[in-house]
């Protein structure tokens, strides 16, 4: 495999901390590489020395002569007064770009619900990285560089990002380099990773869990290594202090080789170990939404759409829900809704009185009132001493569990990176012993081995838990079933959870695309079709068909078809509402609930067989 880049004996440091300390890595055709390794040890340092975005202390780093290098920062760049169109495709003509296949699919992938005239400045978060990942993927570059990509994208973003990389070159060639903690996107793309820790980078074969494996073993293999060097220590230390006290004669080089012993204890690496704390009793009633409407507007107008629309959902005590769905479908109002910050439009919420409720935002911006505090002096704010697996520890004690050493834990929180604010609003909450618990993206800002460590007190988690995430592996470890919210006001079931997730947005993009083909093409036979050059017309272009040739027997057939199907359809819908509902007021009669799930599959089947058929009297039509 021909060499790209390189680095050699790189070194940088930050005021008196060293970040790498004589790294040297490189990248060949064919690479997909992973990073991965604690927040602050240097990831995206490492990525953008060999980006050549900041320069080195010491070492150098070298291109293959006329390497195109892409690199999308972790922050957000874009110029804020351009429209989406310059933002991506520059001062292009449509014709220069859409005619490139490459191109078309990755705007129909990440850009296709943005509207092509809006200032950047006007997006959403979600929207801003579509853009920006956009910009990048459409040049064809021989090494990518992404830091933090899947931030603020949806599962859907995350899997057509996993599957445009995967075809994006030949096995043999281009490379990648990509920082995440995301680790299913890590296990989907790559085939090697590099862990940063201490000054150093130490490559692994394989996606994130072949990494896990790997540095399991390497553990182990040091923890026997660190035994044999104890007991050694031990007995040199005996050794030392054997004989008179008075008696300094002992060999120079037996004193020397005990000391050498003795400096030679390695550092801690920091482990985060979250605390389980006790949890509120919680009685048989939680939250539960009953026909419950949100909406924002006035209901006349004509663009009036509610963000939540009938929707009866209950919560039983212990439950575990993942909520996954579009952005902008609904999933943080319909935790504020679940936590009662705000109050439904119309419908009834209602709680159980045990209830004791803690949220964690995607923002974190409940520390923002302690930001002058000290980590320690937050935690002592809500108690001096708590009671932790039956032993009682201190305020300090406690965030050192939390991974704050005794020098971090005097630190400001205004001083905090984002993964430790997240950490320290986690105690924060957990010390308050509630027993309904909703996060609201908690991956953001963590790295891996935080993510652990969290999954590890959620999987021990006694009381109700809602987990909002992009994350699929969180949502697949530590919940027990997920729900969608597909942007029509709706809250679905999803039994097969994020792929049956998947699968029902591609058959909504689906209908999406056959209903705009079918209403073009009855716009262009009245001689109305016209547009004004912009990316929706150019994507239009390109996809739209030039007639299927039916005869008019057929299209009325089709025609009759497709109202039958309809309306079949939306009697079953109407049954499927009915069995979610069911399903939830028999939650805890698990043999009613095996039937019912039962009866949910055999319509859900029945559904797909008539979508199928609409699809089919659609293609007829266009």
């Amino acid at each position: 495999m021909a060499h790209l880049l390189g680095g050699e004996n790189l070194s940088i440091s930050f005021g008196t901390r060293t970040v790498l300390d004589g790294v040297t890595v490189g990248l060949n055709e064919g690479d997909r590489i992973g990073v991965v390794g604690r927040n602050g040890d240097g990831k995206s340092t490492l990525m953008r020395l060999l980006a050549q975005r900041v320069a080195a202390d010491d070492g150098r780093v070298t291109w293959r002569r006329g390497l195109n290098v892409g690199y999308l920062d972790q922050g957000d760049v874009l110029d804020g007064d351009l429209d989406v169109g310059r933002a991506i495709v520059g001062d292009r003509a449509d014709y220069e770009w859409a005619a490139n296949p490459r191109i078309r699919e990755i705007m129909a992938g990440l850009v296709e619900d943005v509207d092509w005239h809006a200032r950047v400045n006007s997006l959403s978060g979600g929207q801003r990285r579509r853009v920006a990942l956009a910009k990048l993927l459409i040049e064809p570059h021989d090494v990518i560089m992404l830091d933090e990509p899947t931030n603020h994208l949806d599962v859907e973003g995350v899997a057509w990002l996993a599957r445009h990389l995967k075809g994006r070159w030949r096995a043999n060639e281009g490379a990648f380099l990509v920082v995440t903690h995301d680790r299913w996107f890590l296990d989907e793309v790559c085939t090697d990773t590099w862990e940063v820790h201490d000054g150093i980078v130490e490559p692994f074969e394989g996606g994130y869990a072949a990494y896990v494996l790997a540095r399991a073993e390497r553990d182990r293999m040091a923890a026997v290594v660190e035994t044999k060097r104890q007991n050694l220590m031990k007995k040199e230390l005996a050794w030392l202090r054997r004989g008179a006290p008075a008696r300094t004669s002992k060999p120079k080089f037996r004193i020397e080789a005990a000391n050498a012993l003795i400096a030679d204890v390695p550092e801690p690496r920091d482990a985060v170990a979250l605390s389980k704390m006790a949890t509120a009793r919680l009685g048989k009633d939680v939250v539960d939404l009953e026909r419950v409407t949100l909406a924002y507007g006035d209901p006349a107008s004509s663009g009036y759409k509610p963000l939540l629309d009938n929707v009866t959902l209950r919560l039983a005590p212990g439950e575990r829900v993942g909520v996954v769905g579009v952005n902008g479908a609904g999933k943080s109002t319909l935790l504020r809704l679940l936590s009662g910050d705000i109050e439904p439009t119309s419908g009834r919420v209602k709680r159980g009185k045990t209830v004791v409720t803690a949220v964690l935002s995607q923002d974190v911006r409940e520390l923002d009132d302690v930001a002058d505090l000290r980590v320690v002096e937050v935690i002592q704010r809500e108690k001096q001493t708590f009671a932790v697996g039956g032993k009682e520890l201190t305020a300090g004690q406690l965030v050192e569990q939390l991974g704050f050493t005794n020098q971090k834990q005097w630190t400001r929180v205004s001083e905090l990176s984002g993964g430790e604010r997240r950490r320290l609003q986690l105690l924060r909450l957990l010390v308050g012993e509630p027993n309904v618990l909703m996060l609201d993206e908690p991956t953001n800002d963590l790295d891996t081995d935080t993510l652990a460590a969290v999954e590890d007190v959620l999987d021990g988690w006694p009381g109700t838990l809602v987990v909002v995430s992009h994350d699929r592996y969180l949502l697949e470890r530590v919940t027990d079933h997920q729900l969608a919210l597909l942007g029509d006001g709706a809250v679905r079931a999803l039994p097969g959870g994020v792929e049956q997730y998947l699968r029902l947005r591609a058959e909504q993009e689906t209908a999406a695309l056959a209903s705009g083909a079918a209403a073009a093409s009855g716009a262009a036979a009245a001689g109305t079709g016209t547009g004004d050059g912009g990316a929706s017309a150019a994507a239009e272009g390109v996809r739209g068909a030039t007639g299927s040739g039916a005869s008019e027997a057929e299209k009325r057939q089709a025609r009759k078809d497709l109202n039958r199907v309809e309306r079949q359809l939306g009697k079953l819908g109407e049954q499927e509402a009915k069995l979610h509902q069911e399903m939830a007021r028999v939650a805890e009669d698990y043999g009613r609930l095996g039937e019912l799930n039962a009866q949910l599959q055999a319509l859900l089947a029945e559904k797909e067989e008539l979508e199928l058929v609409w699809l089919e009297a659609s293609e007829v039509l266009e």
